[in-house]
């Protein structure tokens, strides 16, 4: 049996893709903070779609935690890794204790970084295998108010881009979807003000657009995915304007 892998796999996007991978017949194995949500959802997989389920509930946040993962998926057949777990802070670079900054940053860099190697070898040797890594719109510019967040989401994209054409030779293929506003618990979890709340009220996409985009990209090979009109004007006006303007703006939003 194929498998696919999929890390934040309980809700929002993460769920969309694991519901998507099971609809083309893949059996998942899904990994998660919640218990309860990750039975529910592998549930609803094996009804739905007939497929193999099986679930580890734990927090990426802990060091150690893609060990722990890669421990627990040991004898599946993987070719599908999706790296979906991740979240953001709000605030300057003060206001969060240093101690919620560096389990961000373990959770959005360490962890997709460490499946990606510990799955590499396994992933080689599959007649076609699929790495998709979740980044952000944000990880094309500085974002003064969730300055660590976008540094991380930056990280990936950039991470991914170098491991694709390190895999271009192989069977492996290498897709980084970067979402902008989506209709998930983001803003809530991210703590961010009314300001930025208004504004991804005004471009929110559904996790369900955006997995379907994510999945149609990583099945045709691409290597990198902007969803949405605006979300790819963005990205080309940060490239394009001068980085004190672009960063001043997002300030004036991000920025309580």
């Amino acid at each position: 049996m194929a498998y696919a892998l999929i890390t934040g796999a309980s809700k929002g996007i993460g769920k969309c893709l694991a519901e998507g991978l099971a609809a083309k017949g893949y059996d998942v194995l899904l990994v998660a903070r919640s218990e309860q949500l990750l039975l529910d959802l592998g549930s609803s997989l094996q009804s739905r779609f007939k497929v193999n389920t099986a679930i580890l509930a734990t927090d990426l946040s802990a060091p150690g935690a893609a060990d722990k993962v890669f421990a627990w998926a040991r004898g599946y057949d993987i070719r599908v890794l999706v790296n979906n777990a991740g979240y953001g802070l709000g605030g300057a670079l003060d206001k969060s204790p240093l101690t919620d900054t560096l389990a961000m940053m373990r959770v959005n860099m360490e962890v997709p970084v460490s499946l990606c190697r510990l799955l590499l070898p396994q992933l080689r040797q599959q007649p076609k295998a699929y790495i998709l890594n979740i980044a952000s719109s944000a990880a094309y510019q500085s974002v003064p108010g969730m300055n660590v967040y976008a540094a991380t989401k930056s990280f990936v994209l950039s991470f991914s881009r170098g491991l694709r054409q390190e895999l271009k030779k192989s069977a492996v293929s290498v897709t980084c979807i970067s979402p902008g506003a989506t209709d998930t618990n983001f803003v809530n979890q991210a703590q961010l003000g009314e300001k930025a709340r208004k504004m991804a009220d005004k471009v929110n996409m559904s996790p369900e657009k955006v997995a379907d985009i994510a999945l149609r990209s990583l099945f045709a090979g691409k290597g990198e995915v902007i969803p949405g009109f605006i979300n790819k004007l963005g990205a080309a006006a940060a490239w394009l304007l001068p980085k004190g303007l672009t960063e001043s703006t997002a300030m004036k939003i991000y920025q309580p």
